[in-house]
């Protein structure tokens, strides 16, 4: 397993297999790369098949145990299925999707070998939905999750960007999520340093504070350092704490009886977060990246025979640094600069 130089294990890789979407939310960063979209006809450097599927079948080499597909949209990808049917057994595959194309194909994903599935739900309601996400997808992608469910990707994750358009409806997804079962919910930090409009943000963490009052378990993830909290349904007679003076368990084991997960992802201005980071990425025409917030540490696998594909691996992982606390450092007024260090670094090949 290859170890960049601040201790971190590189576990797992989230790979873009197209920058094109059917919808145009207004907190989209398109996985770091900025507003890139274009027509919805794939772009000549476009990934294809054999492109994604040759860096798969390296990466487990270096002991990458989880692939996540992602967009744009992954599923205007008319060759999804055969990509998740080819991806090497070694490797968890999860997708994240707006699950508006999940009637009729996810039975056919699951079957090729698809695990898991996040699924971007930013409101309960059409309007407010349809504002966010520039669509009037909203019934479409109630029917992608009950597809999901019905196909056996349980639990599904829903993704909501917590921001000032959404913020409001928080306490209906962490009831609706809690008094479902199949269902599990990830609140998503917004990221103004990537998408403008700073005025949006509002704090997370009185978003964590609320769900901490609730929680009935809290636990921590390894990965990024995440927060999971365990919460009953509202109308649940036995929704509060069931630690002792009212402080929550730190397992979800002690729980007695069903609740509903939430997962908080925060990282913005968080050095917490990027020192436990073990992913890399890869964008639609096949650049490597370290980080989510950096373009000038790009590394292109070219035409990707298996000595480029491991060499840029390698390179991307002995450059990886953590953007907050060590790329992006605090100033003497305490905001965040660029660290000197890395002002001259190589850029985009």
């Amino acid at each position: 397993m290859l170890t960049d130089d601040f201790g971190r294990e590189v576990t797992g890789v989230r790979v873009s297999l197209t920058d094109r979407c059917n919808f145009d939310c207004v907190y989209c960063h398109n996985e770091g790369l900025g507003d890139t979209r274009g027509p919805m006809a794939p772009r000549d450097d476009e990934m294809d098949a054999d492109d994604v599927v040759r860096f798969l079948e390296i990466v487990p080499e270096f002991g990458v145990d989880s692939v996540k597909f992602t967009g744009g949209e992954p599923m205007l990808r008319s060759d999804l299925e055969e990509i998740v049917e080819r991806t090497p057994s070694e490797l968890e595959i999860s997708m994240t999707t707006n699950g508006t194309f999940l009637p009729g194909r996810a039975a056919d994903l699951v079957e090729a070998g698809l695990q898991r599935v996040n699924i971007s739900q930013d409101a309960m309601d059409p309007e407010t939905f349809a504002a966010v996400t520039k669509s009037g997808a909203y019934d479409a992608v109630l029917a992608g999750v009950e597809a999901a469910l019905e196909a056996g990707l349980q639990p599904v994750k829903l993704n909501t960007v917590v921001f000032e358009r959404t913020a409001g409806y928080v306490p209906e997804m962490v009831d609706h999520v809690a008094a479902n079962p199949g269902l599990r919910l990830q609140l998503i930090e917004y990221m103004p340093e990537l998408t403008g409009h700073p005025e949006w943000r509002i704090d997370i963490e009185r978003v964590h504070d609320w769900l901490a009052e609730r929680a009935v378990a809290i636990e921590t993830r390894e990965m990024h350092d995440r927060t999971r909290y365990w919460i009953r349904a509202a109308d649940d007679d036995a929704a509060e704490s069931d630690g002792a003076d009212g402080v929550a368990p730190e397992s979800p084991d002690a729980i007695d009886g069903p609740a509903g997960m939430v997962e908080v992802v925060d990282p913005v201005e968080n050095p917490t977060f990027c020192a436990n980071c073990h992913r890399v990425r890869v964008t639609p025409d096949g650049r490597l990246t370290g980080c989510l917030n950096r373009t000038d540490d790009h590394r292109s696998m070219g035409a990707m025979t298996e000595s480029e594909i491991r060499e840029a691996f390698r390179t991307i992982v002995e450059t990886r640094v953590p953007f907050y606390g060590e790329y992006m450092v605090r100033d003497d007024d305490g905001g965040w600069e660029v660290n000197e260090e890395y002002v001259d670094a190589p850029v985009s090949e």
